[in-house]
């Protein structure tokens, strides 16, 4: 057994020892139009950990070891219900999610340490790292399509879209529309390739 799945593995048992911290939380997020969304977050966001825990115990082990997830959840189970349970255990502070901001599921995000998610719409397996700044300008937020994934430190900022099956390398600035199926890198940023269409 290697050292991370020992990690892991840890913080699955103090999971479980603390799991009735989260039972306001996983009741809040038993609604009918967010549980769908979650059990995609959880799924794609377990893709990382190496262990193979059912659906509800892989949530607990989120919620408790990764703040970050937290504040992907509370924002999934809406404003009103993540007051009343989210000074349980918080999320990032540091990661902001606007209200307005309606991101569709199976979201991948890793430690997004000073990230600021204020788009019109962010769609499915969205996937972003630190320091990504999306944003508004004049008055407009960007449009995100689906299977996006974004490198660190990418702004993107107006009423810009970026279409779907589009991968923005680290330190862009986007301020102008990004066609689907493309690697768009640079400040400002500009596609550089076309990617073949991902058919998952």
């Amino acid at each position: 057994m290697n050292k991370r799945k020992i990690r892991n593995s840890l913080r699955f048992f103090s999971a479980v020892l603390f799991s009735w911290l989260y039972v306001p939380a996983l009741l809040c997020g038993l609604k009918r139009n967010v549980r769908a969304d979650i059990r995609a977050d959880v799924e794609r966001m377990m893709t990382r950990i190496d262990l193979s825990l059912p659906p509800l115990w892989a949530l607990v082990y989120l919620l408790h070891t990764n703040r970050y997830f937290r504040k992907l959840y509370y924002h999934r189970i809406g404003p009103v219900r993540s007051l009343l349970v989210s000074w349980i255990r918080p999320g990032d502070r540091y990661f902001i999610i606007s209200n307005d901001t309606a991101i569709g599921p199976g979201v991948l995000l890793a430690h997004p340490y000073s990230t600021i998610l204020n788009a019109r719409k962010i769609g499915k397996n969205f996937s972003f790292i630190h320091a990504t700044t999306l944003g508004d300008a004049k008055g407009e937020t960007p449009t995100i399509g689906d299977d996006v994934t974004l490198g660190a430190g990418v702004t993107i900022v107006g009423g810009v879209t970026i279409g779907n099956n589009v991968t923005i390398g680290a330190g862009s600035v986007v301020v102008k529309d990004i066609p689907s199926d493309s690697i768009a890198v640079g400040n400002p940023a500009r596609v550089v390739r076309k990617k073949e269409r991902n058919l998952t």
